[in-house]
């Protein structure tokens, strides 16, 4: 099957669903039926990102592997597809200050009782321990 496009090939205007058609019931229900979902928006390209984005739960670090794309690009995407779907990204984010393989060594020393919960939230936080 092929996915309903959200805008009309021929001149980028909305398009309006008249018909739908149960196979197993023959069944055809006929109306104006505006396609408004927010994933209604999105490229096939945008559809298959969101796919590997909820089987890799969401672990933008997972998906640098399958991808082959940097952290960064992929948060772009993630950020075009948010617009896309008519939302704004935060603004009040701010970058890790705390390198990645930094934060994997606090967070193995949390893990074998080297730092308490405390000192680890400050240097995952940028502050001194």
């Amino acid at each position: 099957m092929i996915p309903l496009p959200t805008r009309s090939p021929f001149s980028g205007g909305e398009i309006i669903v008249t018909r739908f058609y149960c196979p197993d019931t023959d069944v055809t229900v006929e109306g104006r039926f505006s396609v408004s979902a927010p994933f209604a928006q999105l490229t096939p390209e945008q559809l298959q990102f969101i796919e590997i984005f909820v089987r890799n739960e969401g672990r933008i670090s997972r998906m640098e592997g399958e991808l082959s794309m940097s952290y960064p690009t992929i948060r772009n995407r993630l950020r075009e597809i948010i617009r896309a779907m008519g939302y704004e990204p935060g603004q009040e984010e701010e970058e890790p200050t705390v390198a990645p393989v930094d934060r994997s060594r606090v967070l193995q020393d949390l893990d074998q009782g080297k730092l308490s919960f405390e000192e680890a939230m400050r240097i995952l936080q940028g502050e001194e321990a």
